[in-house]
């Protein structure tokens, strides 16, 4: 069926998470900034996750979301956010736990797409099982 999930953890809600922010935009590098243009300062836990106690982080295993989500990303996943038609999501299947984007048809008809065309796209029908899990926020990935 494609991607799967990898691993699911929860972030260290006590943990800051601070780096720089420099304030200005870099339109193709990243030339070491002066330490005068640093504006202030980010919290990555902050600044990604709307709601601490539903946010979970998943580790992303096969190619079926490529090239948008890679194998290995790591996923900011908000349980609590609304979804709709053309979001990204954790989906369970029966006991299975897998990343596909939603999509919801005139008729009500619910699918899981890849982006990867070597996936068939997967129909939810009564008795499946199905649940969406939460909803991907972002998705990190080494370059």
């Amino acid at each position: 069926m494609g991607d799967s999930v990898a691993g699911i953890y929860l972030p260290r809600r006590a943990a800051k998470l601070a780096r720089p922010l420099v304030a200005w935009r870099v339109p193709a590098g990243f030339p070491s900034p002066a330490q005068d243009e640093i504006e202030g300062r980010i919290d990555l836990n902050r600044d990604l996750i709307k709601h601490p106690l539903a946010t979970f982080y998943v580790r992303v295993e096969g190619d079926s979301m490529e090239p948008r989500i890679h194998a290995g990303a790591l996923l900011v996943v908000d349980r609590m956010a609304e979804t709709k038609d053309g979001d990204v999501v954790i989906a369970r299947v029966g006991s299975e736990f897998m990343v596909k984007r939603l999509c919801i048809e005139a008729d009500g008809s619910v699918w899981l797409l890849s982006e990867n065309p070597a996936y068939a796209p997967v129909q939810v029908t009564e008795g499946l099982g199905f649940e969406v899990w939460g909803k991907v926020m972002y998705s990190i990935h080494r370059h």
